[in-house]
């Protein structure tokens, strides 16, 4: 079958790919351009690791066919720091000691960032119920859900 051409904006860059018909986003983001940050997990659309914001909304990347994004804008975990600076939820993430094995991370910063673009004070029930889509084996969510409201007061103290 002959190849779709694709294009879209990935982090703030614009993307034109040739794409296989029925591609999942995944695997054009990871092998056919190069951005591992989304990562592979159980393909099925349980485990929220591959999480990536289309339009500023969260979607699953593994569920996601490449040819639905054309022209739209997807954000991955690659575009979240401002050169050296982390976003703040990174580095609450870092100072929280809320990445361990780092499975769930790329998917948690971005269900999360998509919670805080929508809801910049969100209440731990509001943080619980964003995440409760990517699974975490290592901290028990705990530490997650801190550096998620942490990074909300951070965010909020700067916007002052």
């Amino acid at each position: 079958m002959p190849k779709t051409p694709l294009t879209f904006t990935l982090n703030d860059g614009e993307v034109a790919v040739f794409v296989d018909p029925g591609a999942a986003l995944i695997d054009v983001l990871r092998r056919g351009i190069g951005d591992l940050t989304p990562k592979q997990g159980c393909a099925q659309g349980t485990c929220g690791a591959c999480t990536v914001l289309i339009d500023g909304k969260p979607h699953l990347s593994c569920l996601t066919l490449a040819e639905t994004v054309e022209g739209r804008r997807i954000d991955t975990t690659a575009g979240l720091a401002g050169g050296p600076n982390l976003h703040p939820l990174q580095k609450a993430f870092m100072e929280g000691f809320s990445a361990q094995c780092g499975f769930c991370t790329s998917g948690m910063l971005m269900a999360s960032k998509a919670l805080l673009e929508r809801v910049p004070n969100p209440s731990r029930d509001e943080v619980i119920e964003a995440i409760s889509g990517n699974l975490c084996r290592c901290t028990g969510y705990e530490p997650i859900v801190d550096a998620i409201l942490s990074a909300a007061a951070q965010m909020q103290g700067a916007a002052r």
